[in-house]
């Protein structure tokens, strides 16, 4: 999940650079009085999510398989205390009925 992470964020980084470069070399516009900043930002956010989409769908499938196993054993982890509770409490439910049985 990681690897993804840092490899979208250099995707983006890239096309940051890149529009950042176009604006100032005048083939983009400068966007409007102080939006410079966020014109670049938004136009490199807007660059970045498909070709982050195209270039790494087998990384996002790899990471999707992590996580679904994640959550799997965390399913599993809860059903288990689960169990252990109910196991628990039945037992505690259980000792007053045995001993009064054997009185």
């Amino acid at each position: 999940m990681l690897r993804y992470t840092l490899m979208r964020l250099g995707i983006f980084a890239g096309c940051l650079l890149v529009v950042w470069g176009l604006v100032y070399a005048g083939a983009f516009p400068r966007g409007f009085g102080d939006s410079n900043f966020l014109w670049v930002l938004l136009l490199s956010l807007v660059l970045s999510a498909p070709i982050s989409f195209v270039v790494l769908r087998k990384e996002r499938d790899r990471a999707s398989v992590q996580v679904s196993q994640r959550v799997e054993r965390m399913k599993a982890n809860i059903e288990a205390n689960r169990s252990q509770e109910d196991e628990a409490v039945e037992q505690t439910a259980q000792a007053p009925e045995q001993a009064q049985a054997s009185s």
